[in-house]
């Protein structure tokens, strides 16, 4: 052998291995994410782009879909007939997010006050409800709000009323159905919003001769928007769609925007109009969202806690 034998270079093996590392770790990540993006596309992606096409379809006399393009519905989405429910349904759904917003407001409040075990129940009790089924949850409240229902019996035996109140199957219901169902989604992006405020600020702000209001006012507040904001959209939204509640606790003499959608296609046999005015709905989603992300919210404050 010569005694100036060159040494094989290792730098072609070396990244050949990085190379195949990288390889495999994107491998990995791509079998990671397949099964949830396979479950998107064909659950949320393709039924969207379904909604959408139908919106530009007709339908003839007898309720079948016609395909013929035409922009019709989308002129009908906005007859004189649907927009006093759309506004109704905006007010209920605005009515619905305040009540939410007052209540849940103290009430994250109080639970970002506490340990880490105290805030684990407590919202353990926000959460838990929410698994059992929303019809079911309703229906008691009806048990217990109806003419013949518990309150009014126990409030007639007592002698303070001579007759039965009307607590259900009006506005009152509606929105009283609405807050329960939806009190949790504002609750939990408004805790979760407290909970990562820094008390070493707190502590620097009373230092510095700050009041408790004050405190509140300049410090809490600003930093809380973002949650505040994520909850006002997540329960304003879906107040608007809930059209089982309006049945419900309304007893279907309020026609809201969800229940319009719903008639569509139970009752008229309507497809196009219906996908029409769903459309609308999440262009409105969508636009609050751009809105809610252009103003500096967190997109993942929507995910809740």
């Amino acid at each position: 052998m010569s005694e100036h034998e060159s040494v094989a270079d290792p730098q072609p093996a070396v990244q050949l291995h990085k190379h195949t590392v990288h390889l495999g770790t994107r491998m990995i990540k791509w079998l990671q994410i397949f099964p949830i993006s396979l479950w998107m596309l064909l659950l949320v992606v393709v039924p969207m782009l379904y909604v959408f096409f139908m919106s530009f379809m007709s339908r003839n006399y007898y309720g079948g879909i016609v395909y013929h393009f035409t922009l019709q519905n989308f002129a009908q989405v906005f007859a004189a007939s649907n927009l006093q429910i759309y506004l109704h349904s905006f007010w209920i759904g605005i009515l619905t997010t305040v009540i939410c917003l007052l209540i849940s407001y103290p009430f994250a409040f109080f639970i970002a006050q506490k340990g880490p075990v105290a805030k684990t129940i407590l919202m353990a009790l926000v959460v838990v409800p929410s698994v059992s089924n929303s019809l079911v949850r309703l229906f008691g409240w009806l048990t217990l709000l109806r003419k013949t229902g518990v309150v009014n019996t126990l409030l007639e035996r007592l002698g303070l009323i001579h007759h039965p109140l009307t607590l259900v199957y009006n506005n009152g219901g509606i929105v009283l159905g609405m807050v329960y169902l939806l009190l949790m989604f504002m609750i939990l992006p408004i805790f979760n919003a407290l909970d990562r405020i820094d008390h070493n600020l707190i502590e620097a702000a009373e230092d510095l001769g700050a009041s408790k209001f004050q405190i509140f006012k300049e410090l809490i507040l600003p930093l809380t928007e973002p949650g505040i904001v994520a909850g006002c959209i997540m329960v304003f939204i879906p107040s608007l769609g809930y059209f089982f509640v309006s049945d419900v606790m309304g007893g279907g003499t309020q026609n809201m925007m969800g229940n319009l959608i719903e008639n569509q296609f139970q009752v008229s046999r309507n497809w196009p109009l219906g996908c029409a005015i769903s459309v609308m709905l999440i262009l409105l989603t969508i636009l609050l969202l751009v809105i809610y992300q252009r103003r500096g919210g967190d997109m993942d404050e929507l995910g809740g806690y």
